[in-house]
Formats: C-alpha cells, structure tokens, sequence
C-alpha cells in the first residue's frame, strides 16, 4: 500500500510540474488552456491547480475576458513567491543577485573588495552582502531557496571544493571555508558554467550551445539538450586554454604559452582605456584609431575560435561575459570574419551566434537559478 502512495504522489508531482512549466510558458491561461494544450482531463488538472494554489506558486485572482458568457478564471505564476541568491566572487568585487523564479534580477549589491579567502574580515562582507541584497526585497527565510556562490574555478561535482582555481590562487579551498558567514543552504558553481546554464534557462528554444565567456580571463561552458557538459574530469569547456597561437604567444596565467585567454580576455581591449571597458567602447564608436585596430584584431581572434568551436560542436555560441554586453551591434563584422573560416558556405555565423541576454551578472544570476530549477524539481 506504501508502494503504491508513493507512485500516486509521484504521478501527482509529475503533473503539477507539467502544468505551472505551462503557465510559465504562457504567463496567464485558463484551466481549458491547459486540457486541451496538456492533453490531461478536467479533473486532474483541477486537482494540480489546487496543489499548486496551496504551494503558493500560481495565483487565480484574475480572470480572462471573453466576448460572450462567462469569463474564465486566468492562472498565472507568481514570480516572487519564492528567490534565490546568487554570489559573484572575483578580483576586486564582491556582487550579489536576488532572482525570482522568471530568471529576472529583483536586487543587486556590488562591492570593491580585494579577493582574500584567507582573511575573516572578507568573508564576513560576503555574508553581509547577501543580507543587504535580501533585506532590500524583504525576502524572509522560509521563501529564500538558497544562495549559489560562482567562483572564478573548476569547482567538484557536488559543488563542495574548489579544484583548480589558478586564476586566483585559491586551489583547494571549500564551501564551508568560504561560506563561513552565509547561514544558508548554499554551494560553489563554476562561473563560466553558471553564466553559460543561465542562458539556455533564459531561452528555452535553444537546446546546443557553446557559452563563451569573455572577462578578465577567459572561459566556457558546454551545454547539451539544456543541461551542462563538463565533460569526464569537469574541464569541459575550458577553451580559455585552447592553444590560439602556436609560436611567440603571451604567457597564459595557466603557465603556458598562446592560450586563447591570452588574446580574447576583456583586458587585452580595456587597457587601452585604464582599464575601463566601457570606455573603450565609447572609443571604438568615436573612430579612435588605435581602439578601432585593437578591437579589429581582436575580432580575428574571437572568429577563429568561433570557427573551432563550430567545428567541433555544431551548436549555437553564445558571446558572453563583459565584452558580451557590448557584441550586439558588432555581430555582422564578427560574423563576416567567422564565415572566412568555413568551408560550408551554407553555414553562416550570423544564424548561429548569439549576443548573451544576461548583460550583467551572468555568472551570479546562473549560480542562484541552480536553486530554483531545485524548487521546479520538487514541486
């Protein structure tokens, strides 16, 4: 009898989740929306809205107007019922995000802090950081699913050690340790990977994807049918030390020479500018000469492991990370130099590259969404 409560419960759980993904999907619907558009019966749909009313998650106070008789009850989904936090750690900053469950950023806190693990004081501002973000939205305990913490490093499975954390020196390094001062449920995500998961949550029609990830260092995430590839030893994606330049490369911070981070990270166009990326920008739009020939150059180098990307995964790549933000209005010029690679010519760069939706925070917004898909599973 136990056996067959349980089987029912998870018949019941199954629905519920088809259902509120449905009124996700659709934001308001009536219940004969989700009949007909489900294929599920009258009664088994009331029974999982009910449920779902009584998590909290859907609301039915509104109603769908018809043009003739009785209008129908409209189903929405209630965005912030229920948020996660998502923390950001790299060099100079500590940032913070509050998502709802659309993926949508509520609240943020960024603060200039030097990276130090091995000093109290830092990881006491982690912890008041994320305070500060939750008491901006009055988000209670009880309604805050967790909080992900993105780290510039291949992180373990279970998202409990930091196993290789070059970038800044933090190799070894647990979530206990470094979440000493956030009393939630919380874990460690890789960054690239929490940013490149964020953008395929965000967009549903896309299933294959290569992330790029272009910050101060470069990195990247695969993503198969929606979820994240890491590969065998959780180095999938790590093209940041994909070798671009075979003779006279720059010195990666990896210890090799002529890594792909070498020439695309953020700073080789920032510092031409002191180091303000949106400054070089504004600079490449007034013609500056040497900006416009730093920014050709580097454009040559992105198509050329766009090309290879292409090349071996045949998906879409997504152009992320802070010179993400500013790709959009440059994607036919970066297309053009990616098609002089291809020997398809039916193959065009412009249907298969992709400006990234997250323009700021990726990384922290993909860490906190991890909580949420949680809350999606258990329903």
């Amino acid at each position: 009898m136990l056996g067959s409560n349980n089987h029912l419960k998870e018949k019941l759980i199954r629905k519920s989740q088809l259902i509120y993904h449905y009124i996700r999907k659709h934001d308001s619907v009536s219940k004969q929306d989700i009949v007909v558009g489900l294929k599920l019966s009258l009664p088994t749909v009331t029974q999982n809205l009910q449920y779902l009313m009584e998590l909290g998650l859907i609301d039915a106070s509104k109603k769908i107007q018809n043009t003739g008789g009785r209008n129908a009850t409209a189903y929405t989904y209630v965005k912030n019922t229920k948020m996660a936090i998502g923390l950001y750690l790299t060099r100079n900053h500590i940032t913070a995000v509050a998502v709802n469950l659309s993926g949508n950023i509520e609240a943020m806190e960024k603060v200039r802090v030097p990276f130090d693990l091995d000093d109290d004081n830092y990881l006491k501002k982690m912890g008041e950081v994320v305070e500060t973000v939750k008491s901006r939205i009055q988000l209670e305990d009880e309604n805050l699913l967790g909080v992900g913490i993105s780290v510039q490093s291949l992180v373990s499975e279970e998202g409990e050690v930091v196993i290789y954390g070059l970038t800044l020196d933090f190799t070894g390094k647990t979530r206990a340790q470094i979440a000493k001062y956030i009393p939630y449920k919380n874990r460690l995500f890789h960054d690239s990977e929490a940013a490149g998961y964020a953008e395929v949550w965000i967009d549903r029609e896309i299933k294959n994807a290569f992330y790029i990830s272009l910050c101060n260092s470069v990195g990247g995430a695969v993503l198969v049918d929606n979820s994240i590839y890491s590969g065998d030893t959780l180095k999938g994606g790590e093209i940041g030390h994909m070798i671009a330049v075979r003779e006279g490369g720059e010195r990666c911070y990896c210890g090799k020479y002529g890594c792909f981070d070498t020439v695309c990270r953020a700073t080789k166009l920032d510092e031409v500018t002191d180091g303000n990326l949106e400054d070089f920008f504004i600079s490449v739009k007034k013609k500056d000469s040497k900006a416009v020939q730093v920014w050709d150059k580097y454009l040559d180098e992105l198509a050329l492991g766009i090309h290879n990307i292409r090349m071996l995964f045949d998906g879409k790549v997504i152009i992320g990370g802070y010179v993400g933000a500013y790709i959009d209005e440059y994607l036919d010029v970066l297309a053009e130099k990616v098609d002089k690679w291809s020997p398809f010519e039916e193959d065009r760069a412009i249907d298969y590259i992709r400006p990234c939706k997250y323009k700021v925070e990726a990384a922290a917004a993909g860490a906190a969404i991890h909580y949420i898909d949680d809350l999606f599973d258990s329903i």
